[in-house]
């Protein structure tokens, strides 16, 4: 059974705190098939492969009260060196 992170309390955002030398890793998975069949499936799939789900984001149409896409974010920690950001 994959470990979920914890969440702020009263709040859906996830709380965080990174072993030494653990990074957190995202995983945002987009979709133009809004259902809630595909969403499940979406969901099922991902926390199965040991992600932990974060939040979903719709894009809305502007004639339609349905949405146009979703972005699915998971994350999970993951024992990797932090890749150096060059400014």
């Amino acid at each position: 059974m994959p470990r979920s992170l914890p969440r702020d309390e009263g709040t859906d955002r996830l709380t965080v705190s990174l072993s030494r030398g653990m990074q957190l890793i995202y995983k945002v998975v987009e979709t133009s098939i809004v259902t809630d069949e595909v969403l499940e499936r979406i969901l099922n799939q991902w926390v199965q492969q040991g992600w932990a789900f974060d939040s979903i984001n719709f894009v809305m149409r502007d004639a339609s009260k349905r949405p146009a896409m979703a972005f699915v974010f998971f994350v999970r920690e993951e024992d990797r060196p932090c890749p150096m950001i060059e400014e």
